[in-house]
């Protein structure tokens, strides 16, 4: 188990960055969605992170270049975008991190590809 964190990690049935809600949905934890950009690790798996990296996103994210899930690993992103079908992956060697002003009406935080590598694809 990861330290301050209250259960065990499964890329796919709990991955770190989420939580589940009352429905049984996955919704975004903003506290580890920072901890994974600031610790360049996997939303999903919580280990370090390699290149390339992908990030999981609908086709409104993929056509703005800004993701809202943390980075992850290219098969962890695969798992998590096989199981919502609205989810597709990109890749990339590099992002940048975007907070959120004061001014912004979305408080989450940006993630933006800076190279892409591919064609965003299915998971």
């Amino acid at each position: 188990m990861i330290r301050g964190l209250s259960r065990d990690v499964d890329a796919v049935e709990a991955p770190f960055a989420w939580e589940r809600d009352d429905a049984g949905d996955l919704q975004l934890v903003a506290r580890r969605v920072t901890q994974c950009a600031l610790s360049r690790i996997c939303g999903a798996c919580a280990e370090s992170l390699g290149r390339p990296v992908a990030f999981v996103g609908d086709d409104l994210e993929i056509g703005r270049n800004a993701f809202h899930a943390p980075p992850l690993h290219l098969t962890c992103a695969a798992d998590l975008a096989a199981r919502v079908d609205h989810w597709r992956v990109v890749t990339t060697s590099g992002f940048e991190f975007v907070r959120a002003t004061a001014e912004d009406e979305d408080r989450r935080p940006v993630f933006s590809p800076n190279s892409l590598l591919g064609e965003a694809s299915r998971g």
